[in-house]
């Protein structure tokens, strides 16, 4: 109850009333095939459809986590980080619900804008409901294990799930409007991409990361065909490799800080089957104990020192490297889910440990729609 009033203080009633209404109707989940053939005939009349998919659309997914935000049990949803968050959500639901009826390319333009503003305004979501969950765990008391938090664990996954393809929705529509898209581009969607290029920038990423912070870092080996292309998203691509990468260099780096012996280079093997593309990636790190594996796809776990902090101004940039609140592993695996893929991390205690990333390559997997 205590929500429901702070809600209302800074939010009209008949608003809360409207995302009430609006969380109960049903979404309609697209496949990667689907906004391919659309996104690539993109006419004044398609963008006019697609403008009019999203004005209805949008508003019903971001109305469910709003009302998700409400509800969170122990406490989480009180927490200021969290009731933050909250009020993005509800100022994006009021600023689509006021937007009129898209009727013709004006119209769309201008709604192509707000919804622009709208994808800013939730940059920072994840590390700010990172600090509303580190907020939870400083209150709570040592006996509760991370396991019986399994109710916000599911939550995290549908609310970043939902996130994720509400960004990618948006961000589709608005690169759809650009008069230069570099070449084989339909919006976010690049049709003929290179899973072996797109690891290699992802990994010169993750190893100028581990020069910054270690001093030196490990070889990244990539073994596959450069030629093959498939369609993907690569900025999903990347980010997947990249978080794998590092942690496999992480590894490695420390494992090796100490010893006479050279650190052994992290391996990336790319294969491509008729169904999945297959991404592995191994290292000789030490390898994950078996009684951590279970916990490294939670949001409340983490080998890393934590780097938020409760002052930080998370209203300004975008955080690019999720190192630290244990949030890149779970968020890696949402991503690969989201057009049909998986993530599995397989470990040798003692040896190292190998993460298989799957990546459908039919595109024909609608979103998964929490």
């Amino acid at each position: 109850m205590a929500v429901k009033k702070q809600a209302c203080e800074s939010f009209s009633r008949a608003l809360i009333e409207e995302v009430q209404k609006w969380g109960c109707m049903k979404q309609t989940g697209v496949s990667l095939r689907y906004m391919m053939e659309f996104g690539s005939k993109p006419t004044p009349r398609n963008l006019l459809f697609s403008a009019q998919f999203l004005h209805k659309e949008l508003p019903i997914r971001i109305a469910r986590r709003a009302l998700e935000l409400e509800t969170l049990p122990y406490g989480l949803s009180l927490k200021p980080a969290v009731l933050k968050v909250r009020d993005w959500y509800l100022d994006s639901f009021r600023d689509l619900r006021s937007f009129p009826d898209i009727k013709d390319s004006n119209d769309e333009r201008e709604f192509t804008q707000m919804i622009k503003a709208i994808k800013v305004r939730h940059n920072n979501v994840v590390p700010m409901m990172a600090l509303g969950v580190q907020q939870l765990k400083k209150g709570i008391a040592q006996k509760i294990v991370y396991e019986d938090l399994d109710e916000i664990h599911q939550f995290l996954d549908r609310f970043y799930m939902s996130r994720i393809g509400i960004r990618m929705l948006i961000g589709q529509h608005v690169e759809l409007h650009n008069p230069n898209p570099p070449p084989h581009c339909i919006g976010y969607i690049h049709t003929k991409m290179s899973p072996v290029e797109v690891a290699r920038n992802a990994s010169e990423d993750a190893r100028s990361i581990c020069f910054r912070e270690y001093g030196c870092a490990p070889d990244v080996n990539i073994y596959g065909d450069p030629d093959f292309t498939f369609p993907y998203v690569p900025t999903h691509l990347h980010l997947m490799v990249f978080e794998l990468v590092k942690n496999s260099l992480r590894a490695v780096q420390e494992r090796f800080m100490d010893s006479d012996k050279v650190a052994l280079p992290v391996r990336i093997i790319v294969a491509d089957g008729i169904e999945d593309v297959t991404i592995k990636v191994s290292d000789e790190g030490g390898g994950i104990p078996r009684s951590g594996l279970p916990k490294i796809f939670t949001y409340l776990y983490s080998t890393a020192k934590n780097p938020l902090d409760e002052h930080a101004d998370l209203g300004v940039a975008d955080t690019v490297t999720m190192a630290g609140y244990g949030y890149g592993l779970p968020i890696s695996r949402l991503y690969a889910r989201y057009f049909g893929g998986d993530l599995q991390i397989i470990s040798m205690e003692g040896y190292g440990t190998d993460a298989y990333l799957h990546l459908s390559r039919l595109g024909d997997s609608q979103e998964p729609l929490p």
